[in-house]
């Protein structure tokens, strides 16, 4: 049976009284899209820090395709590729220069054919000769995700790799990651975008104040989770809003239901209440949903 691809045991991690990792049990596949979400300041990126050797854990252990994060830091770090959230980037180098940097940290020369690669595959490719300090905000993110990847890690960590980064380019690099992925790499992504990680991941956590709180496959925390919705435009929405349903913003008022069954005779009594049924929708459950219903469980 192969090794996960992360596995993480009881970890915490304090900083004084704060407890920012209070406890943290994960087991990741090998090949999984793994979304790993939360509220600011839920501990996501604290994890990612630890699982990446730059942060020691109070207590418990983490390993990265069996390595020890902590006692066999070098190859740990050889085996992941974490994009961080934040633009960190030398000033006084090319876009080239700085990946053949990255390269040299893990000892690989000749990296030239794999690097003109993921150029090409993040649209890259023509500001190879361009110095850092002059990329766009989307630009340079693009380029931590290249550094990222220069060493052909089996595991890659992407902490909101697509904030700042318009809608044509993070595209491209879903279909770049998703490749990846394809081809065996084992990809955990955090982000703020939920349709994202609804689309994306297989399986997904939800941190709260430093614990998991939810974990399982995205089909069944949106089955376990969340309702579908049916939206009405009426006549007289205060008929519908006196059984029950909610305003939005649109000018819809919605009710929430588990079963088909329960539609039709909503309906009938709008309908003989007189509500003037004007139009309708049916909406499918989301993320954002489940993530709202978790976090104020």
């Amino acid at each position: 049976m192969p090794v996960p691809a992360i596995r993480i045991d009881a970890v915490t991690k304090s900083y004084g009284s704060f407890m920012a990792l209070a406890g943290i049990d994960l087991e990741i596949a090998q090949g999984e899209f793994f979304g790993l979400l939360g509220p600011n300041g839920a501990g996501k990126t604290t994890l990612i820090s630890t699982l990446a050797g730059l942060t020691r854990p109070t207590s418990g252990k983490l390993f990265v395709m069996g390595c020890d994060v902590v006692g066999d830091y070098r190859e740990a770090r050889r085996r992941l590729g974490v994009v961080p959230q934040e633009l960190v980037f030398d000033p006084f180098f090319t876009v080239r220069e700085m990946l053949r940097i990255q390269s040299g940290y893990f000892g690989i020369r000749g990296n030239d054919d794999w690097i003109d690669e993921i150029l090409a595959r993040l649209d890259l490719a023509a500001k190879a000769d361009t110095n850092m300090r002059v990329l766009s905000g989307g630009m340079k993110r693009r380029v931590l995700v290249a550094q990222a990847l220069v060493h052909r890690p089996p595991v890659i960590v992407l902490d909101e790799p697509t904030a700042g980064v318009d809608v044509e380019l993070r595209q491209g690099l879903w279909h770049f990651v998703k490749k990846l992925n394809a081809d065996g790499h084992t990809i955990v992504l955090t982000t703020h975008y939920l349709e994202e990680a609804e689309t994306l991941c297989g399986r997904i956590a939800m941190l709260k104040a430093g614990q998991i709180v939810a974990l399982d496959s995205t089909a069944n925390l949106l089955k376990r989770f969340s309702r579908r919705a049916l939206r009405l435009r009426l006549a007289r929405p205060e008929l519908a809003l006196a059984r029950g349903g909610v305003a939005n913003d649109a000018g819809w008022v919605e009710f929430g239901f588990e079963s088909a069954t329960e539609i039709e005779p909503l309906l009938a009594g709008l309908r003989l209440a007189g509500a003037g049924l004007e139009d309708i929708q049916l909406g499918e459950p989301d993320l954002e949903q489940v993530f709202v219903g978790v976090m104020n469980a």
